[in-house]
């Protein structure tokens, strides 16, 4: 393969920012030097002077406690035989004169316009001269690359510097988002060889966004390009542009482009654009104009820079791309929008593989059931949960992780770690067996549920029971036999309580919440009613945060309310259809609770063994599986 050394110009430039100014330490050593000569000094000269009157002057003078005095004019300063010292406002005359002559005193005089004006000059530029040195020590302690950080250098960019040789990210190190992987191997294969491109008349990408839910490695896959390119890295957030000072941030979007201009051809990561990029015209005020300041400001050096060889390339991440300026999204600046979506079975498999390589596991331990067993799970969500298995069996004192410490970790991270303390009575404790146990038993009886996984009727989190069924593998989409029957398993823990216990909880608040939603969308977004194929809701959902934006609506009342029908009467049809259900199968129903208060957990095959019921499950994920 050809060599892949690097051109000269990787190591013979680097930033301006790298080079060191004074050393703060030294700076910090003089400080206290001077601080400690200015003690000496002033000790020396102002130790223990008393200060006293004529009339006791005359008698120290008549008790020969004096040992020499310095006059000068009506000033008199001098050291008793003693060590002490003394000064003292007098008159000269002659008397006083023969005074310490007749007592053997030793005279000096000082002539005032030969008095010292040094130690005056020097105590009155000392505050300031200390200040200066202080501002100087925090100047140069404080800085860092670029000049982030300099008190005197607050329009400088905060972007933190990476040289080609300190980036040991690759490809490799990224496991899934092949997609992704490939769309930014042409940023890779342009640093290393343009004229493989430059050939046909191709340009490189100026700018290249990437947008996903958060934890899917957005920054991980940047600096994975820097790695493989083995060129310069800037890395910076968007909130570090936005001060409260005007003009700071565009003066540090100046700095940043004029500092990786510098080191061309290099990346510039910019992680959470939002922050700046957000849609201009929203808003009043003098924040939101400093943040359209800097936005300008990236416009314009982004529309600005080269795109020959040795060019800037911008790579930025955001889960927000909606709310993303378009001038800032337009061809020219970004030209390309990768998506990095939440992985896949065989992503997650890989991403587990990642991240358990210095984790000891159970020969038992299949990481595809694992992956299985994990849908919607980012990859930073499995890595908490190889963190929090380990975690679970390093505590157990076990020698390695058990496939069962990965089942109470994802139980931990999904639900909240269990609450064996809360002091339930007999009679909650039954209630939440007959709801858990009405959930369980239609998603076993319906045919087109996921399948059943476990059930429990210990708190966990703010729930004070679970029945839990995983998904066989990634779903895209949903039927309509699906959806209903999902509301049916919704509406099995309410229709229980009535039913049995003759008695209405707000236990099944939440599953009635999540029942309407679904039969909501149901009529309003995928035309699944008797009022057709028609959309009926204004309302945007954020495709990674799952929020719903409210606008306003722009049909009529009557047709609200036509819909507000048709939401309930599928409600009250799946209601009545799992009542009639529940009803039929009122012996497994009771069996499944006494057994659920006995044991308080059951597995899927336990219950499967009680009911005797056929399973549906091919692929699950088994805690007691060998």
């Amino acid at each position: 393969m050809a060599n892949k050394k690097k051109p000269s110009f990787f190591n013979s430039k680097t930033p301006d920012s790298n080079k060191k100014g004074p050393n703060a330490l030294w700076l910090l050593f003089v400080f206290i030097g001077i601080g400690l000569a200015y003690l000496f000094w002033y000790n020396s000269t102002n130790r223990q002077i008393d200060k006293i009157n004529y009339t006791e002057l005359l008698t120290m003078i008549q008790s020969e406690k004096i040992k020499s005095v310095v006059i000068s004019e009506q000033y008199i300063k001098g050291e008793l035989k003693d060590g002490k010292y003394f000064e003292c406002y007098i008159i000269p005359s002659d008397k006083l004169w023969d005074s310490f002559k007749e007592k053997n005193i030793d005279i000096t005089v000082m002539p005032t316009e030969k008095q010292s004006w040094g130690g005056f000059i020097f105590i009155s530029l000392l505050p300031l001269l200390l200040l200066f040195l202080w501002f100087m020590f925090i100047r140069q302690s404080q800085s860092g690359q670029g000049g982030a950080g300099k008190i005197f250098n607050v329009g400088k960019s905060k972007a933190k510097f990476f040289s080609p040789n300190t980036i040991n990210v690759t490809f490799q190190d990224v496991a899934g988002v092949q997609e992704a992987k490939e769309d930014l191997k042409d940023v890779v294969d342009f640093l290393k060889n343009p004229a493989k491109f430059e050939r046909l008349g191709a340009k490189i990408p100026k700018g290249i966004l990437l947008t996903g839910a958060p934890g899917n490695g957005k920054t991980l896959l940047a600096k994975a390009v820097a790695g493989e390119a083995s060129c310069p890295f800037f890395s910076i957030s968007g909130s570090d542009f936005v001060e409260v000072f005007v003009g700071v941030g565009a003066s540090r979007v100046r700095d940043l482009f004029a500092q990786a201009k510098k080191n061309s051809p290099c990346i510039v990561f910019i992680d959470e654009i939002d922050a700046v990029g957000r849609q201009r015209g929203i808003g009043l005020g003098g924040g939101n104009d400093e943040r359209e300041q800097t936005l300008n400001q990236l416009l314009a050096e982004m529309d600005g820079f080269s795109t020959e060889h040795g060019a800037v390339i911008i790579l930025a991440a955001t889960n927000r791309p909606d709310v993303l300026d378009r001038a800032l999204l337009r061809p020219g600046r970004f030209d390309r929008t990768i998506e990095v979506p939440y992985p896949d079975l065989d992503s997650r498999k890989k991403i587990l593989e990642v991240h358990t390589k210095n984790v000891k596991l159970n020969p038992n331990v299949d990481l595809e059931k694992i992956a299985r067993g994990t849908p919607g799970f980012s990859g930073a969500d499995l890595e908490n949960l190889i963190n929090e298995s380990a975690l679970i069996a390093s505590k157990a004192n076990k020698t390695d992780v058990e496939i069962n410490d990965f089942e109470i970790a994802r139980d931990k991270i999904m639900l909240g770690a269990e609450r064996k303390t809360l002091g339930l009575t007999d009679k909650e404790k039954e209630r939440t067996a007959y709801h858990e146990a009405g959930h369980t038993l239609l998603n076993l009886l319906l045919p087109n549920t996921d399948p059943f996984h476990k059930v429990t009727i210990i708190p966990r989190g703010r729930a004070l029971g679970v029945s839990w069924s995983l998904p066989e593998k990634d779903r895209v989409s949903f039927t309509k036999s699906e959806m209903l029957s999902k509301i049916m398993v919704l509406m099995g823990g309410k229709i229980c309580e009535k039913v049995f216990l003759n008695e209405e909880t707000s236990g099944a608040s939440n599953d009635i919440e999540v029942a309407t939603n679904i039969a909501r969308k149901m009529v309003t977004q995928y035309g699944m009613s008797k009022l057709g194929p028609i959309t009926f809701d204004d309302t945007k959902e954020h495709p990674y945060l799952g929020r719903d934006i409210q606008s306003t609506p722009r049909h009529s009342e009557k047709t609200a309310q036509l819909v507000d029908e048709e939401v309930s009467n599928i409600i009250k049809d799946c209601y009545q259809k799992a009542e009639v259900l529940i009803t039929e199968n009122k012996e497994k129903l009771e069996l499944l609770v006494k057994k659920l208060l006995e044991q308080e957990t059951l597995q899927a095959e336990e219950v499967y063994t009680l009911l005797n019921i056929t399973p549906r499950i091919t692929h699950a994920w088994k805690n007691n599986e060998k």
